[in-house]
């Protein structure tokens, strides 16, 4: 991948592991980091220095390292020994107890991650990114890779002038010099070294102030001014809610989203400055069907759980993720009511039930869960345990726990205490049923959500797996939306013309699971093609090519115009169709072809990619540009694009065979 600039080396960030917590006490990094738009894949050396204290004497601290080279070490202005090994820094001294040190030095990398290029010549959307959670920070920067230590990072960048860069605090400065800016971030209090980010690319920016007065910076695409409000809806709403909830006022200066291309994840929440896929970049139609606020809620919930309070280690990894799932459901019900939250709660109980059955179900102090374990059954269990104890002494003991663990690491039980000191009771039963257990208490968790929601049991009494006299009554009198798309998704063909008026989300239900279209319903199957709905615009296009031949020309003609998500979904299907439609003019079909081939290049983001190498694949016509890109994508960032490509060229490979 051609770079238009590449980092030339990177700063010092430093956070003692378990080890070294007894002996030093990293306190502070400055440091200034390079980038130059006129060289590739080079470095050069850049300055830091950082600030710790020795809490026992010891001959030696170390850094962890990877691939990286240094100069000029010094320990208060000193010629410093030390020791590069390719993956450890080790500095020596005779380092006194209760005595504070300044270690500097210069040094230059290369990172082969938790770093990003990304850059394409067409658009000139470039990018460098970074994503240091696990153990990745110290191939781009030296670290401790631990998270038992937090340090401030008050950090310096300069970059290209045409890039902003965006890092974690407050930006307190920014100078323009021949063709670059100096941008200066002050973090104020300390964090976690893998929550150190920084973004260079071309962006915009809107902001919003909190109740509180925080200011809420939300960057975008310069094209994509149309998109910042569907994307960013009820952001400040949740903002204020998730404060409000917690009892515990919002621990940094300020609050940065960023989107940016092909993320290894949803998103991450980096301390104060939360980078997001930029899949979840969306107009007013895409918002129905995938919107950003669940990933926004998720990850802004962990600015206090996971980037204020640490989990000391991956056995009690849950005290991040489940609260922060827990409390994106809180916010998510200010906005869309308690019908929502209990149906939320009633799908990762059936999800967690599952996996049980399949006989992978883990205690949630397992540090090798699964996500599903550390999130869903994270969260089940703070819904579980705020049933048990009340409202009031849960939210206040939540508060307490904050408060008490600010800025520190904490272990479940530091949790659980907190609780059971203001319950008056132990709570070891609870603990070791909801928390300890290998199983899921999938029983216990159905009899909470009947006992607290008419509206699950609703849901639970609807059942058309064997279809009864009750089952079309249901799609034409009131049940909920969910209701009736169980219905659908179980007997379809009960589907009438009065079901097509239902909402957005049953009409979805109907594109997706009516595929044998009776000629009775064809005109209101039709009228599916109008909703604001890229999904069902896109079920019902195919739907309605496979079923009527004859109207096949109508139905690309209204649809050619249709883009979908930023992975192009309905026009990558509309284009597919196109070529197989034999008598259809309307179009030069060796120019749709090449533009079909043209999204697998890297240029597209991953999703793109792969379903374009997916249609590809099935219409036998990966020609050698597109085997070009699959081999390409082989060597991706992203884990998925990477997996995908390499099953799908073996598949190839079979087929020729």
């Amino acid at each position: 991948m051609k770079r238009i600039f590449a980092v030339l080396s990177l700063f010092l960030v430093c956070v003692s592991n378990a080890q070294q917590t007894d002996y030093v006490d990293f306190m502070r990094v400055e440091a200034l980091i390079v980038f130059n738009q006129l060289a590739v894949d080079s470095t050069a050396y850049n300055s830091y220095e950082i600030d710790f204290k020795i809490l026992k004497q010891t001959d030696s601290i170390y850094l962890d390292a990877v691939n990286m080279e240094f100069k000029h070490l010094a320990i208060n202005n000193s010629k410093a020994k030390f020791r590069n090994d390719g993956k450890r820094l080790v500095v020596y001294n005779n380092f006194e107890k209760d005595q504070e040190y300044k270690l500097s030095f210069i040094f230059f990398n290369s990172p082969k991650k938790a770093m990003y290029f990304l850059g394409w010549e067409n658009d000139g959307r470039n990018q460098i990114w970074t994503q240091g959670q696990g153990k990745y920070t110290s191939n781009w920067l030296p670290s401790i890779d631990d998270v038992n230590d937090k340090i401030e990072f008050d950090l310096k960048f300069l970059a290209p002038k045409a890039y902003k860069v965006i890092s974690n605090g407050k930006l307190k400065s920014k100078y323009d010099n021949l063709g670059n800016t100096l941008w200066e971030y002050d973090m104020e209090r300390p964090m976690s070294s893998y929550l150190v980010a920084v973004i260079v690319g071309k962006y915009n920016k809107k902001t919003e102030t909190s109740k509180s007065g925080i200011p809420l910076e939300y960057y975008f695409y310069p094209e994509d001014s149309l998109k910042v409000e569907p994307t960013y809806r009820y952001s400040k709403r949740m903002f204020d809610f998730l404060e409000e909830e917690l009892g515990f006022s919002y621990p940094w200066q300020n609050y940065k989203q960023v989107p940016v291309h092909d993320f290894l994840y949803a998103g991450m929440e980096n301390t104060s400055c939360t980078i997001f896929s930029d899949a979840f970049v969306i107009d007013s139609i895409g918002f129905n069907d995938k919107s950003y606020i669940n990933v926004n809620a998720h990850e802004l919930a962990h600015q206090w759980f996971g980037d204020l309070v640490t989990a000391k280690s991956g056995e009690h990894h849950w005290l991040q993720e489940g609260f922060a799932t827990y409390y994106a459901l809180l916010a998510e019900r200010d906005i869309f009511g308690d019908n929502h939250f209990y149906f939320k709660l009633y799908e990762s109980a059936v999800d967690l039930g599952r996996q049980d059955i399949a006989g992978n179900g883990t205690s949630l102090l397992n540090p090798k869960s699964s996500s599903l374990t550390f999130y869903q059954r994270g969260a089940w269990v703070l819904h579980g345990l705020r049933s048990k104890v009340g409202d009031k002494i849960f939210k206040q003991a939540v508060t307490n726990y904050l408060e008490k663990y600010q800025f520190t690491n904490v272990e479940t039980s530091d949790f659980i205490k907190e609780v059971e000191r203001l319950y008056g009771r132990p709570l070891a039963g609870f603990a070791n049923l909801w928390i300890k257990k290998k199983e899921f208490p999938v029983d216990s968790a159905f009899d909470l959500l009947k006992s607290q929601s008419t509206y699950i049991n609703e849901y639970l009494m609807v059942d058309c797996q064997v279809k009864t006299s009750k089952c079309a009554e249901q799609l034409k009198y009131y049940v909920s939306d969910e209701a009736k798309v169980k219905v659908i998704s179980q007997a379809p063909d009960l589907v009438t013309r009065d079901t097509f008026k239902n909402s957005l989300k049953v009409r979805q239900a109907i594109s997706q699971y009516v595929k044998k279209i009776p000629k009775d319903l064809k005109a209101d199957y039709e009228t599916l093609l109008d909703d604001r709905s890229y999904i069902t615009i896109e079920n019902a296009l195919y739907n309605l090519w496979d079923n009527f031949p004859e109207d096949r020309s109508k139905y690309l003609a209204k649809t050619r115009d249709i883009i979908g998500f930023s992975d192009k979904n309905v026009r990558l299907l509309w284009v597919v169709l196109n070529l197989n439609t034999p008598f259809y003019k309307a179009d030069n079909k060796q120019g749709l072809y090449e533009e079909l081939v043209s999204y697998t290049d890297e240029k597209y983001n991953a999703d793109l990619r792969m379903n374009a190498f997916r249609y590809l694949s099935l219409m036998k016509a990966c020609n050698d540009k597109c085997q070009s890109n699959l081999g390409q994508a082989k060597s991706h960032h992203n884990w998925r694009l990477v997996k995908f490509a390499k099953q799908l060229s073996e598949q190839i490979q079979q087929n020729k065979n």
